[in-house]
């Protein structure tokens, strides 16, 4: 009877430690259909194919839900833009009821462009043509894009008051309102699933070239000090873009929240840069990603301890 009780006792203990061992990490994202979804997806596939975690995603309505559920410790990581991480730590703008104070930086993923999408048979070749058109507006559920497209626009001397504002609550939503013919224009990340499905339903999309001179380019700092410009080429996988053009850009950037423990930040910051290859073949935007810069300086922003050690031990910290 007690041998018994003690191999009772024993298996017990195995399956609580088992289960200990088998830890769980969320990703916040926006809704399916976006590169974040989708980038954060394979990350989360890569996660529990190389480590005993298990990574799973939770759609959200849209940044600010993403970086409340990161900040608050309802979700441990989340791949932004990091303009939106800036303001979110510093409480600006969206943010301004208060500070996201619990935002830490893991790792840069790449650089990631955007750019303004039409129809290919709308007729609308440059952005100061969007004068006197339908441009998504509003945002209400991705506050982001009123600051993207209006940054955009500016490159091209084209403000609010030049277009004609359609209401969209997002991304999806402002996508799929472009497809059913009732909006000209709205923005997207290059390489996005959905302007891909866009492209098919309607007969081609394209993206708009931004002007690159200086007064073009200040005139999009003025509203979005972090972006930059890109030259981006035709590839396979990129709906919308049939010869090289410039393109506003961001970097993506991994955030963590100040509560994760740092060896599931050493731990998740290896998987991604260790498996380059494996998250390539899932979506070839990791394939711009640097193995040798996976960290950068941002004003306001703090790297998380536990991505700090893995930096410093392989050789990549600059302080």
């Amino acid at each position: 009877m007690m041998k018994k009780t003690l191999t009772t006792l024993a298996a017990a203990l195995t399956l609580i430690s088992t289960t200990a061992s088998a830890q769980m990490l969320s990703f916040a994202t926006p809704p399916q259909g976006s590169v974040w979804n989708t980038m954060s997806t394979a990350v989360a596939n890569v996660i529990r194919s190389k480590e005993n975690v298990n990574a799973l995603v939770q759609p959200y309505s849209g940044n600010r839900a993403m970086m409340d559920a990161v900040d608050q410790g309802l979700a441990e990581f989340a791949i932004n833009d990091v303009n939106d991480v800036i303001i979110a730590a510093q409480g600006r703008f969206d943010y301004e009821d208060r500070a996201r104070s619990n935002l830490r930086v893991a790792m840069v993923i790449n650089p990631q462009p955007i750019g303004i999408f039409v129809r290919k048979d709308s007729g609308i070749n440059t952005i100061a043509d969007l004068a006197g058109k339908r441009v998504a507006s509003g945002w209400n559920a991705f506050p982001l894009g009123r600051s993207h497209m209006e940054a955009m626009m500016a490159t091209g001397g084209v403000s609010w008051d030049d277009v004609q504002q359609v209401p969209v609550p997002d991304l999806i939503r402002a996508a799929d309102t472009l497809a059913s013919g009732r909006l000209d224009a709205t923005f997207f990340a290059v390489g996005g699933p959905k302007v891909s499905e866009v492209d098919a339903s309607v007969g081609g999309v394209k993206f708009l070239p931004v002007p690159t001179d200086e007064a073009a380019q200040d005139a999009m700092l003025k509203v979005r000090p972090a972006f930059y410009i890109t030259e981006v080429y035709p590839a396979p996988h990129i709906a919308g873009i049939d010869e090289p053009i410039s393109m506003v850009t961001w970097d993506n950037v991994l955030v963590v929240g100040k509560h994760v423990s740092d060896e599931q930040v050493y731990k998740t910051v290896s998987a991604i840069l260790e498996n380059k290859d494996e998250l390539s073949a899932i979506f070839p935007g990791f394939r711009t990603m640097s193995l040798d810069e996976p960290s950068k300086a941002y004003p306001g922003l703090e790297y998380h301890p536990g991505a700090v050690r893995y930096f410093k031990e392989k050789g990549l910290w600059h302080e």
